[in-house]
């Protein structure tokens, strides 16, 4: 665990969704999965009917223009993890306790020049192609947070605030 567990926190977004259906799915994650929230740069996104457990209501969705926005959002002491190709393996990263992970387009990536502008690029280990759905890679990197976080611990449903 952290030094002080009330400053880790984390959020999750993508750069310029091309599917509404990755956004909410990475939205039910990241609340599974312990987000203060989570974000998109490009799009702007309201709730899905799919999203039975209501997520919308409890961790928020922010949208930035671009990145230049985003970056001059973050707060301080927070950061910046892209999610790309090429990176650090994620079995060998160690989460920062206050950190954004980006994630790129489903088409694109990230911007080389945003890229460079992350404090740690991160990748994710697979047996065969390299490129995951945007929502499932972004699904493993939390759950990889949540074991290096809280995974020393027993798993207790019981614990987790609704």
């Amino acid at each position: 665990m952290p030094a002080n567990p009330s400053a880790n926190f984390f959020e999750i977004g993508i750069d310029h969704p091309a599917h509404d259906e990755n956004i909410g799915t990475l939205w039910r994650s990241a609340y599974q999965l312990g987000a203060a929230g989570i974000f998109t740069i490009g799009k702007q996104k309201k709730r899905q009917h799919s999203d039975t457990v209501k997520t919308w209501q409890h961790i928020p969705l922010r949208s930035y223009n671009n990145f230049d926005h985003l970056h001059d959002s973050i707060p301080f002491g927070t950061r910046l993890v892209a999610v790309e190709i090429g990176g650090t393996p994620l079995n060998e990263f160690k989460h920062p306790e206050r950190c954004l992970y980006l994630l790129g387009s489903e088409h694109t990536g990230i911007a080389p020049s945003n890229l460079s502008r992350c404090h740690h690029v991160i990748s994710i280990e697979s047996v065969r192609k390299q490129s995951f759905n945007v929502a499932v890679a972004g699904s493993l990197v939390m759950y990889s947070r949540w074991l290096q976080f809280a995974g020393n611990e027993p798993f207790n449903p019981g614990n987790i605030p609704n």
